[in-house]
């Protein structure tokens, strides 16, 4: 039986083994871009592909899922904006809560309406607390999901925030600048909040030199997240790559 993706992610921050995802938003890459990243991110040893954006104006979600399938062996995991971005051709679904927002369509609201086809998709669900966290700017998914970002400079409520996820069973803990932010998260915040959870730490947004990427796995960092920068400079998969899987060995 194939190990879940969930238990990999566990046994990997038991290890403090460091991990890369590359975030593909749907509507951005050509067909032929698409197939450069991929083979770039083969070559790097890219841990997992992340797909999705806070809106998908396209019906390529199903097809993009089903080319990296096809090329390469590396885990798709679904990261939505909506609860329409859904397809069973990926591995797992990140099932996000917003719990930074006091928004109840975006705590529980959405997933209600999704919850059964979710649950005929035969996807690995894996529940998170979405943190959206101030980048500096305003971004798609604030916009969107109509609640105020983490002050930066608010440690307190960040690991406030992940504590209570925690406790409310949540699996995993992402926080994110948002696509396109000017300022990554605070390296101070990511090790506020990684003293005070035991649950793995996603960390994105903002991300755009390997150097940065290293700087918030040493933070506390499980998983980096990185899509905008690679979109404008794909040669920046194998750096950032090489910075975290550099902490592994």
């Amino acid at each position: 039986m194939k190990q879940k993706i969930l238990d990999i992610i566990g046994e990997q921050k038991a290890k403090s083994h460091k991990a890369f995802a590359v975030l593909i938003d749907p509507d951005k890459l050509t067909e032929q871009a698409l197939l450069d990243t991929i083979q770039l991110a083969k070559h790097s040893q890219v841990d997992y592909f992340f797909v999705g954006g806070s809106l998908v104006v396209t019906d390529t979600l199903d097809k993009v899922v089903a080319t990296i399938k096809t090329q390469c062996a590396i885990p798709v995991i679904l990261f939505p904006g909506s609860p329409d971005q859904i397809t069973p051709k990926a591995d797992a679904l990140l099932y996000l809560s917003l719990i930074s927002g006091r928004n109840p369509e975006l705590l529980i609201g959405q997933h209600v309406i999704s919850a059964p086809f979710v649950k005929q998709s035969g996807l690995e669900i894996i529940p998170v607390g979405y943190m959206l966290i101030d980048g500096g700017t305003p971004t798609t998914v604030s916009y969107i999901s109509n609640t105020n970002p983490i002050p930066s400079n608010k440690n307190d409520i960040a690991s406030c925030t992940a504590m209570a996820g925690e406790m409310l069973g949540l699996k995993v803990v992402y926080m994110d600048a948002g696509s396109g932010a000017r300022n990554a998260i605070p390296t101070t915040m990511i090790s506020q909040v990684a003293k005070y959870i035991q649950i793995p730490i996603i960390v994105g947004g903002g991300i755009t030199t390997a150097e940065k990427a290293k700087e918030n796995c040493l933070a506390g960092a499980d998983i980096i997240v990185v899509g905008n920068a690679v979109e404008k400079d794909p040669a920046l998969i194998s750096d950032i790559a090489a910075a975290i899987h550099s902490l592994n060995k």
